[in-house]
C-alpha cells in the first residue's frame, strides 16, 4: 500500500496548503494586509487546490500573485467570466493557473484556486487587501482576520446552494498561521488586546506612536483572529491626503490625489432622548443560535446572550413608545399580532414570553419575517426602528439586503452579528441599506454594551439637511467619491472620500465641514488638514475609495443593467480592486512541458464541525431535548416523499421532539443533506419519533427545509441554566416606568433585612416606591459600575421618574440611601 505523506485531514486526504502568513500594517483607522499561502503538492498527480475563505465585505482586494520556482507571476484583473474562461483554457492546455474571485452570492466569501500544481512542486500565493477599521463601543479600533466560515443556510426554493455547503471541515486545521502587525498612529498607542495569544507589544519610538505585535508561534487558524487597538484619543477628527499614482494620467481616479476624512459629529449638548418610536426586535431562533458565543464552548449560548440583551432593551424603552418581538427560523412568529404600546402590562407580557424563547425554530429564513414587518403600516408619530439579531448564516444575502433597502424610507435598521462566522455582508449591508449601524459580537465579549449603544443611537433625535462644504485653495476642486451621508450619530465616525482635481499646493491647508440641523439648530463640525500628500506605495486611500464606489454601484436599483456593470468593471480595472464582476487571473506557461496526468481536486479544509470525532446531535438544539416528548406532534407530508427518501416533516409547534436518538455503530460516514460538507464520523444518527419510525440504515436526517443541525461535543452539552448576575436580577425587578417596588425580593438583592426599606424611610411623606427606586439606583452605581453602559438608559428612565415624584429634599434621600447601603455614591448622578 502506498503511504500517504505530507499534511493530512482527519480522513488522511492530503492537504496542499501548508501555512498562511499575514502581515498587517495599521495606520490610524485603516489596515493594509498582505497574506501569503504556501502550497506544496505531495502527491504523484497534479493537484487543483481550492481554498474558500471568509473576508470582510468592506475589504478591497488589490493584488494577487504567485511565486513558482523563484519566478513571480502577477495576476491581472479581468471581467469575471473572461477570467474563468482563461483559467479553464490554461488547465486544459496543461498549464499552471491561479484564480481569485469573490463569490457571486456574497461579497464576504472568496475562492482562491491553484490549478495544475505539479507533483513535488511548491508555490507561494499572496494577495493584499485594505479595509477600514471599526471602532468598538469601548473605543477600541478592531481588526479581525476571519477564519470561521459557517455553512450558510440555503432557504427553501433557492436555485443554487451556497458554496459553503461543500467545504470540508476539521476541528484543527492542518496548516498554521503566523501574523505580524505594525501599528502607527499620531494619537499614541496605549495597548493592544487579542482573543489569541500575543507576544509582548513592542513600541518603536518613545512617544508610543508606533508599535508592533505578533501572534505566538504555531497558531492554528481555528478561530477569527481579533486585534483590539486602543489609542489615547480615538475620537479625534483626521484627514489623509494621498498622492495619485505617478504613472497614471491626472484627471483620473488613480492619477489625482484622494482624501479620506474621518469626522466625529459633536452635537452641541447631550441630545435628549426621544420618547416616541416603534421598536421591533427580530431575533434569530435557528438551531445554530444554540452554539456557545465562544468557540471554547465555555460561555453562554448565543440565544441566551440575546435573551439577556432583550431584557435590558425592554427595560430601557421609553414609556408610550410601541414595540414587538419577532422570532424566526424555518418559520417565524411574533409576541403580538401588531406592535403594542409599551407599558407595565405589555412589558410583563413580553418578559414572560421571552422566558420560553429558545433556538428551536429550524433554519434561517429571515426574508419572510422582514416582509411581514414591512407589510404592517407604521405608527403615526412613531418612527420605526428595527433591531436584527442573527448569526448571519444565510445564503440569500443579497435578496435580504434588497428587501431592507426597498423599505428603507420607512425605518432604520440596527444589526448585530452574533458569534464567529456571521456574514459581514449581511450584517453591514442591512444596516447601511436602512441608515442604521452594525455591530459584531464574538468570543467572550458581552453583547449588551454594543446593543444598548445602538439603542442610544435610535433614541437620538434625527438630524436633517446634511451637507458637505469644502474650503480649498483656488484652482482645486473636491469631487465626492462616497455618498453624501444621510444619517449621523453623536460621536460616531463618518468617513468621506473625495478626489482632488486641479493643482495641489502642498504648503496650504484645506477644510471640510459637515453641516446639519438638529432640533431646528444649525450645527457645523469641521476638519482642517494639510494638503501635503502622502506618497503611499500601496495607494491605500485610492483602493478604499474605489471599493466604496463599487459598493454604491452594486447596491443601486439599476445594479443589473449593462451600463452599471460596465462602470463597475471600469473602476475595478482602473484601481486594480476586485469586484463582483471581475476576478484575478494568472497563468504560468513556463513549465518544462505541459502536464499530462489527470488533475486531482483538493478542497482546503476550514475549521468547523469536526468529522473525526463522535458528536452528540441535538435536534434542533439542546433545549428542545429537555422538553417532554409527549407534547410533540409530527406529521409526514405527502409532497416530495418517496420510498427510501428522507421524510419531510411539517409541524405546528415551534419545536420537534423525539422519543429517542439511537445510533447504528455499523454505519460509516454519513453526509448531511443541505450541508454536504458536514458529515458524521462512525455511527449515523437515526431518529425514532412517536409518529414516524425511520430505518436504522437511513442515510439522511429527517428534515427537509431545516438542514442546520447542531453538532456539539460533550463539553457543550451542559444544560444547567446560566446563573443570573445580581445586576440582572435587580434590573429584572424594575417597572416599565423606571421605578422599583419595595418587595421582599428587592430587600434580598440590596442585602437588606425584611421590612428594612419601610423602616428606614428618611421622611414620612416619601412614597415607599420612591425610596426603593432611589436605593436601587444607588446600588447600581455602587456595585454595578463595571456594566454601567448596559443599564445607563434604564437608570435615566428611573431618574426621570424620581424627579417627577420626589419632593424638595431629594438630596436627603440620597444621603440616607448611602448610609443605609454603606456606599458613597455622588449625589450628582441624580442630577443635582
Amino acid at each position: 500500500m502506498e503511504r500517504t505523506c505530507g499534511l493530512l485531514t482527519a480522513k488522511n486526504i492530503p492537504v496542499p496548503l501548508r501555512s498562511i502568513s499575514v502581515e498587517v500594517e495599521v495606520k490610524g483607522f485603516v489596515a493594509d494586509v498582505s497574506a501569503s499561502l504556501e502550497y506544496k503538492n505531495e502527491e504523484t498527480n497534479p493537484v487543483e487546490a481550492v481554498f474558500v475563505f471568509p473576508m470582510d465585505s468592506d475589504a478591497a482586494v488589490y493584488n494577487f500573485q504567485a511565486v513558482v520556482d523563484g519566478k513571480t507571476i502577477v495576476a491581472k484583473i479581468k471581467e469575471k467570466e473572461q477570467a474563468k474562461d482563461e483559467y479553464d483554457d490554461a488547465i486544459s492546455a496543461g498549464h499552471e493557473a491561479f484564480l481569485l474571485e469573490e463569490d457571486s452570492s456574497s461579497s464576504d466569501i472568496f475562492t482562491c484556486t491553484v490549478g495544475n500544481l505539479p507533483p513535488a512542486q511548491s508555490a507561494s500565493i499572496s494577495f493584499s487587501f485594505v479595509q477600514e477599521l471599526a471602532i468598538e463601543a469601548d473605543g477600541a479600533v478592531r481588526f479581525a482576520l476571519p477564519a470561521v466560515l459557517n455553512p450558510r443556510y440555503t432557504p427553501t426554493g433557492a436555485q443554487v446552494p451556497s458554496v459553503t455547503q461543500d467545504l470540508p471541515r476539521v476541528k484543527s486545521p492542518p496548516y498554521t498561521l503566523t501574523l505580524q502587525a505594525q501599528i502607527q498612529s499620531p494619537l499614541g498607542i496605549s495597548r493592544v488586546h487579542s482573543n489569541c495569544g500575543l507576544n509582548p507589544l513592542e513600541y518603536l519610538n518613545p512617544d508610543k506612536t508606533g508599535a508592533k505585535v505578533s501572534l505566538k508561534d504555531e497558531h492554528r487558524f481555528d478561530k477569527d483572529v481579533e486585534l483590539l487597538i486602543y489609542y489615547d484619543n480615538v475620537h479625534t477628527p483626521s484627514a489623509i491626503v494621498e498622492a495619485g499614482v505617478e504613472s497614471v494620467a491626472p484627471g483620473t481616479l488613480m492619477g489625482d490625489p484622494a482624501v479620506m476624512v474621518n469626522i466625529y459629529p459633536q452635537f452641541p449638548e447631550k441630545p435628549s432622548q426621544i420618547t416616541s418610536g416603534e421598536f421591533i426586535f427580530l431575533l434569530d431562533r435557528s438551531g445554530s443560535m444554540a452554539c456557545s458565543m465562544s468557540n471554547e464552548n465555555d460561555g453562554p449560548s448565543r440565544i441566551q446572550s440575546a435573551k439577556d440583551t432583550l431584557l435590558l432593551l425592554l427595560k430601557s424603552l421609553p414609556m408610550g413608545c410601541f414595540f414587538n418581538i419577532y422570532g424566526f427560523g424555518s418559520h417565524f412568529n411574533s409576541f403580538f399580532p401588531a406592535s403594542v404600546e409599551y407599558n407595565q402590562e405589555t412589558m410583563c407580557q413580553a418578559l414572560e414570553k421571552l422566558k420560553g424563547v429558545d433556538a428551536d425554530m429550524g433554519g434561517t429564513e429571515i426574508l419572510d419575517p422582514l416582509t411581514d414587518i414591512y407589510s404592517k403600516p407604521c405608527k403615526a408619530g412613531h418612527p420605526r426602528q428595527l433591531f436584527v439579531f442573527t448569526d448571519g448564516e444565510v445564503s440569500n444575502t443579497k435578496m435580504v439586503i434588497a428587501e431592507v433597502r426597498k423599505n428603507a424610507p420607512s425605518h432604520r435598521c440596527f444589526s448585530f452579528g452574533i458569534g464567529e462566522g456571521a456574514s459581514t455582508e449581511l450584517i453591514k449591508g442591512i444596516a447601511k441599506a436602512a441608515l442604521g449601524s452594525s455591530q459584531f459580537i464574538t468570543g467572550k465579549e458581552r453583547m449588551q454594551p454594543k446593543v444598548l449603544q445602538s439603542l442610544k443611537f435610535a433614541l437620538q433625535p434625527a438630524v436633517t439637511g446634511l451637507t458637505i462644504n469644502w474650503e480649498l485653495p483656488p484652482g482645486l476642486e473636491a469631487v465626492l467619491l462616497s455618498q453624501l451621508p444621510t444619517v449621523i450619530f453623536n460621536e460616531q465616525r463618518t468617513i468621506i472620500y473625495a478626489q482632488l482635481k486641479g493643482k495641489v499646493d502642498s504648503s496650504l491647508e484645506a477644510e471640510m465641514s459637515l453641516k446639519y440641523s438638529l432640533k431646528e439648530q444649525l450645527v457645523q463640525n469641521s476638519v482642517k488638514f494639510n494638503l501635503q500628500p502622502n506618497k503611499a506605495q500601496r495607494s491605500t486611500i485610492h483602493h478604499l475609495a474605489a471599493k466604496t464606489m463599487i459598493g454604491i454601484l452594486d447596491s443601486g436599483s439599476d445594479r443589473g443593467t449593462d451600463s452599471v456593470k460596465k462602470r463597475m468593471i471600469d473602476i475595478s480595472t482602473q484601481a486594480n480592486v476586485i469586484s463582483p464582476k471581475t476576478a484575478f487571473i494568472a497563468i504560468n506557461k513556463d513549465l518544462n512541458q505541459p502536464l499530462q496526468k489527470p488533475m486531482v481536486r483538493r478542497n482546503i479544509p476550514l475549521y468547523g464541525m469536526c468529522q473525526g470525532e463522535r458528536r452528540k446531535m441535538l435536534v434542533p438544539m439542546r433545549a428542545v431535548c429537555r422538553r417532554k416528548c409527549a407534547s410533540a406532534k409530527i406529521q409526514k407530508t405527502a409532497k416530495g416523499t418517496k420510498a427510501g427518501s428522507v421524510h419531510h416533516m411539517a409541524y405546528a409547534a415551534p419545536s420537534i421532539q423525539f422519543d429517542s436518538i439511537s445510533y447504528d455503530d455499523d454505519e460509516e460516514e454519513t453526509p448531511t443533506p443541505g450541508f454536504p460538507g458536514l458529515v458524521f464520523q462512525g455511527p449515523a444518527p437515526v431518529f425514532q419519533s412517536n409518529a414516524v419510525a425511520h430505518s436504522r440504515k437511513a442515510r439522511s436526517l429527517p428534515f427537509g427545509g431545516y438542514a442546520r443541525m447542531m453538532i456539539q461535543s460533550d463539553k457543550a452539552l451542559n444544560t444547567d441554566p446560566p446563573k443570573e448576575s445580581p445586576v440582572m436580577k435587580l434590573i429584572s425587578q424594575q417597572n416599565a416606568d423606571g421605578s422599583w417596588l419595595p418587595d421582599d425580593s428587592l430587600h434580598t438583592l440590596l442585602g437588606l433585612k425584611p421590612q428594612q426599606i419601610k423602616k428606614s424611610v428618611p421622611q414620612k411623606d416619601i412614597e415607599l416606591s420612591l425610596w426603593a427606586t432611589v436605593l436601587a439606583v444607588i446600588w447600581l452605581h455602587a456595585f454595578g459600575a463595571d456594566t454601567k453602559d448596559e443599564w445607563e438608559l434604564l437608570v435615566d428612565k428611573s431618574l426621570s421618574w424620581i424627579k417627577a415624584n420626589a419632593g424638595s429634599d431629594l438630596g436627603g434621600c440620597v444621603k440616607a440611601g448611602n448610609a443605609l447601603l454603606k456606599t458613597s455614591v455622588d449625589p450628582c448622578v441624580f442630577g443635582f
